[in-house]
């Protein structure tokens, strides 16, 4: 047998003899370990060496071999931090529920995102092995944008444009890393920490924290409730008049909100509120942030964002690409005008240089390939099944009013929880039973002013829609009859 087995061997037999001796125990000496395993003084002191070395045992000259005392792991003290770093800008949830990864066995109604299967998946992957072939997977592309890409953004939106508009060009869109980038740029090249900002409530929750990690004030107005919720326009647009006097008494210059297929209420603003609201933001010199972030899923209704209707930089336009391309592909733009729009390239430069030029050149290829719009009327159609069938369940299984509106486009329902059940502990109920959905409180910069949750209908699974309904029944009813005790 060669050396480094006998040591290996010597080695083995002294670990499990050490773990049956007190810390502080004195092993046998070198001498007494050569006679006891006949073995050469060199092969024990290499077993001696691998237990050392292994924290077992300690060695102390002119004394012996010694088991170790264990040590208490060392744990860091990042106490300090608190006080340097001071209050946390961000209040409340930072990250949303619709982040979460679920499990395999669990129904996912909590999505921000659509599945695969109603996403041009194919023209992704081989649009992006394309684009790691051409120029632009070595290039630095421009700081704004790609130019043919901008180009898209802007024909977009001067479709849309009626004759009496003023339609932007290529120079007035800026390409950004996502949508939740592009908002995060805007709140903070338009708006300095400490200054206020008007949200629609309820309203989307990464815009919320978005301009709270920028260090604004967010100052919630409400949307209108509809009394005629099946319309498909219960939770209406803010009040003109509310906005106004919120401007008035705040003195702020931003005004965030979502006029088509409002995430998470599903509802969008009618040509009457969209012209009352803009000639409220000019007559304050204001901007509105629109978020046009439901612009590919328009259902039953079409989308003219309020861009359209601008003519002097009062709207600032942000369209994201994530959501009906890839969530892989991650591009987005600001359309803007003016310093605005200087100011937001400014702020896309400093954090960040530049968008990936691979996925600008790939984005590209899918949104102008002519596979495109017969994509979105496929997907379209999908969504409208699926939006009619979970609607559907959620009339026939829970109760009566629940359902607060049928949206005509975007990827949600918001629901409003009977009085007095929690819907925070209604959420936590239906995880345990296998169904996921978002709590109302995550989507209000302030508080809900009744319980709500909202599910998404474009994820995974939509054959199980009617189990998770029917779970989400049995958990509500189990709430109800607790509080009835």
């Amino acid at each position: 047998m060669g050396q480094s087995s006998s040591s290996a061997r010597i080695a083995e037999e002294l670990r499990r003899e050490i773990a049956g001796l007190a810390a502080g125990s004195r092993l046998p000496s070198t001498r007494a370990l050569v006679e006891r395993f006949a073995a050469s003084p060199v092969t024990v002191q290499h077993a001696v060496r691998a237990l050392v070395r292994e924290g077992l045992v300690e060695s102390r000259p002119g004394a012996g071999t010694f088991v170790r005392r264990a040590r208490p792991a060392s744990r860091a003290d990042l106490s300090w931090q608190t006080a340097a770093l001071g209050a946390a800008r961000a209040q409340g949830a930072v990250v949303g529920s619709t982040l979460q990864t679920p499990s395999d066995d669990v129904i996912a109604l909590h999505s921000g995102y659509p599945v695969d299967d109603l996403l041009p998946v194919r023209a992704v992957q081989n649009a992006l092995a394309r684009a790691a072939r051409t120029r632009s997977a070595l290039d630095r592309p421009p700081a704004s944008g790609l130019a043919e890409l901008r180009s898209w953004f802007a024909e977009e939106l001067a479709e849309a444009t009626p004759a009496t508009g003023s339609a932007p060009t290529a120079a007035d869109v800026v390409v950004m890393p996502g949508g939740q980038s592009a908002l995060s740029s805007v709140f903070r090249s338009l708006a300095r920490p400490g200054d206020a900002i008007v949200m629609e409530s309820p309203g989307y929750w990464g815009a919320i924290a978005a301009a709270r990690q920028a260090g604004l004030e967010v100052v919630p107005v409400p949307r209108r409730p509809s009394p005629a919720p099946s319309t498909g326009h219960g939770w209406a647009a803010v009040d003109p008049v509310d906005l106004a006097e919120t401007f008035e008494r705040t003195r702020a210059r931003l005004f965030y909100a979502m006029p088509h297929f409002a995430n998470p209420t599903g509802t969008s603003w009618t040509e009457a509120d969209a012209t009352a609201l803009l000639e409220v933001v000019r007559a304050h010199g204001a901007f509105l942030i629109e978020d046009d972030w439901a612009h590919d899923f328009a259902l039953d209704a079409p989308v003219r964002p309020v861009a359209t209707r601008d003519v002097d930089g009062h709207v600032v336009s942000v369209r994201s690409l994530t959501k009906s391309v890839s969530p892989a592909v991650r591009i987005a733009a600001v359309v803007a005008r003016g310093a605005a729009r200087s100011r937001i390239l400014t702020d896309r430069v400093v954090d960040g240089l530049y968008v990936s030029g691979v996925l600008q050149t790939a984005a590209l290829e899918v949104v102008s390939s002519p596979a495109w719009h017969p994509h979105l009327r496929r997907m379209r159609e999908q969504l409208r099944t699926r939006r009619d069938a979970l609607a559907g369940l959620v009339d026939e299984l829970l109760p009566p009013g629940t359902l607060t509106s049928v949206p005509r486009g975007g990827l949600n329902l918001w629901l409003r929880l009977p009085d007095g059940v929690e819907s925070t502990t209604y959420v936590e109920a239906c995880a345990r039973a296998g169904v996921l959905i978002s709590p109302g409180p995550e989507w209000f910069p302030a508080e809900d002013p009744e319980s709500h949750v909202r599910l998404n209908y474009s994820g995974p699974a939509p054959g199980r829609f009617e189990e998770a309904v029917r779970i989400m029944a049995r958990e509500l009813a189990g709430l109800q009859r607790l509080r009835e005790r």
